[in-house]
Formats: C-alpha cells, sequence, structure tokens
C-alpha cells in the first residue's frame, strides 16, 4: 500500500469506509453531506486511489462499484506509527505529553490511556 495519501484523496477513502460497496454517485453524495465536491474530482480521486492500490472496484453493466483494499483500523495505525516516528523519534510520551501540556485531553481520554496502559502491562509481563 502506498501511504502517500492525499488529504482530499483520504476524505474519498473515508467517505468509501462508511459503506461499501459504492459507486461513485454514492460516495460524492456522502462527500456532499460536508461541503460541496464537483463530480469530477471525486472521480480523479477515486482513478488515483486504485492506482495507488487503496482501493479497486467491480465493474456492474456501466458502473464500478469501489471497495477499499485496506482496512481504516490498519490504515491509522500505520500511520500513526509513521507521525510518531517522524516527528517524535519513534517516542509515544513526547507526543501524548504535548496534548497533556496543552489541555487537549479529557477526563475520559486520560481513562483510556490508563487502561490502554494497564492492558498493555498484564500482556507484555
Amino acid at each position: 500500500m502506498t501511504t502517500d495519501i492525499t488529504k482530499t484523496e483520504y476524505e474519498v477513502l473515508d467517505a468509501l469506509w462508511e459503506h461499501y460497496p459504492a459507486s461513485a454517485n454514492d460516495i460524492i453524495q456522502r462527500l456532499n453531506q460536508n461541503k460541496q465536491w464537483h463530480d469530477k474530482t471525486v472521480k480523479t480521486l477515486l482513478s488515483r486511489l486504485v492506482k495507488k492500490q487503496v482501493i479497486d472496484f467491480d465493474k456492474q453493466q456501466r458502473s464500478y462499484l469501489y471497495f477499499p483494499l485496506v482496512e481504516r483500523s490498519t490504515y491509522t495505525q500505520k500511520e500513526s506509527k509513521s507521525l510518531v516516528s517522524r516527528l517524535f523519534g519513534g517516542k509515544v510520551a513526547p507526543l501524548v505529553a504535548g496534548f497533556a501540556n496543552s489541555d487537549s485531553l479529557s477526563k475520559e481520554d486520560v481513562a483510556e490511556l490508563k487502561s490502554l496502559i494497564k492492558k498493555w502491562e498484564q500482556d507484555n509481563d
């Protein structure tokens, strides 16, 4: 999988992850719920994602039904690791500290982090 997905390509992919297989028109309708997208732009982005082997399609009569080749969780995990590696030298603590220092963490976030750490400790003991 090519990881150089642009922000707009990601928005199209995200709309496809909502429900698939989906036609270009289905994806355009989903995208247009948030902001106006031109049909030709979305079709160009779908074509790019096919070339990057992130999505594929089945031809049914005169239309194409698109589906992802990568799961959302797999993509976000890979991108998260890439972000931490690029910006924080592979260390997660500075990333979390940045959120903590900017008051971006809610009590729910902290509870979830504690739970994740506890599970990690149990699994890696």
